[in-house]
């Protein structure tokens, strides 16, 4: 995992040391630098004066909810939007990468600190749907962002990909794996993981010509080939919609999981499902308790967003949030996680 400069500056120098810190965790490194022989007193003075910042990204045991932006109609920017995540009572927030990142990363970890949350997930900051050129002019901003990421220790970044085009299957997923393999590459430099979601409901496989990739299974394949550090993400919507199992969870494994959204669905035929008909957590008739239990299974300690479209059209931002946290907590509950 990769750090500020000027972080890296004050507790760990440059050189050997910080070279060596590379994947490692800042707890890892403090330790690592007090197990040295060249020691100076004002060098561990300076290292525990920066423990308490770390302190707060101790990693805490088992998954957690976190606010997503779509729960409240996108109606609240960054950093009022991680002020209102803590406010209503959710344990982490996903982060609004090109906000955050003009704010800067020593901002972004004073605030989470401050708010007491943890980050969830960044989304991929780059073009892969449309042509090369789009691709290669988006991809220089993937290796600041990356950085990020790894600086506010949050390592996680997601996309989608839609499961129907007007290109030949065969030839998109060529198109792509070359796409992703390079993205994968810079992040796996900063230590930064990749998920791709699945979309599985009837109606986005049949928008366009070309049926493309939207079983769990076969996202998951095309992502192992695509880098050790890409997976999923895995939206609970999707996962029930394409027909996927609990079993399908546990056999993906904890490594290549890297991110959950947590909603529910109506009981409606396949042919009259639309992406716009979640419901929150609990409401429907998605197996969220075994979902849930799938995830513990495999030792899934990072973020679940809520994420529901469109339900909360009337209510205030803060009403939506705590709406959605008090379905989800009721699901977890429900589930025997606290």
């Amino acid at each position: 995992m990769a750090y500020s400069s000027n972080y890296n500056h004050l507790v760990f120098g440059w050189g050997k040391c910080a070279r060596a810190s590379k994947g490692r965790s800042p707890a890892y490194m403090i330790k690592s630098n007090l197990n040295t022989t060249h020691m100076t007193r004002r060098r561990i003075c300076q290292l525990f004066a920066a423990a308490p910042a770390l302190r707060g990204y101790a990693a805490a045991p088992g998954m957690f909810l976190s606010l997503n932006s779509v729960l409240l109609s996108n109606r609240v920017q960054w950093p009022e939007f991680a002020r209102l995540a803590a406010k209503v009572g959710f344990p982490g927030t996903d982060v609004m990468l090109k906000a955050a990142l003009q704010e800067g990363a020593t901002s972004t970890v004073a605030l989470l600190k401050e708010l007491n949350l943890r980050p969830a997930v960044l989304d991929l900051p780059v073009e892969f749907r449309k042509d090369d050129t789009a691709f290669e002019s988006s991809l220089p901003a993937l290796r600041p962002a990356a950085e990020f990421g790894a600086a506010i220790s949050c390592p996680r970044m997601v996309t989608y990909i839609m499961s129907s085009s007007d290109t030949p299957k065969d030839e998109l997923r060529a198109v792509y794996k070359k796409r992703f393999t390079t993205c994968a590459q810079v992040l796996s430099e900063h230590g930064v993981r990749l998920g791709l979601e699945f979309l599985g409901p009837l109606h986005i496989r049949k928008a366009h010509k070309y049926e493309f990739i939207w079983r769990m299974n076969d996202m998951l394949e095309f992502a192992k080939e695509c880098g050790p550090n890409v997976g999923l993400l895995l939206d609970s919507w999707h996962w029930h919609h394409a027909g996927a199992t609990t079993d399908d969870i546990i056999n993906a494994g904890r490594e290549r999981i890297v991110h959950v959204h947590f909603n529910d669905a109506p009981a409606l035929p396949p042919d009259q499902i639309r992406d716009d008909h979640r419901l929150l957590p609990g409401e429907g008739v998605i197996n969220l308790v075994g979902f849930l239990k799938a995830l513990q299974t495999i030792g899934y300690s990072d973020a679940l967003s809520v994420e529901v479209f469109n339900r909360f059209k009337t209510e205030t931002p803060e009403e939506a949030a705590r709406q959605g946290l008090q379905a989800a907590t009721a699901v977890f509950r429900k589930a025997g996680l606290t």
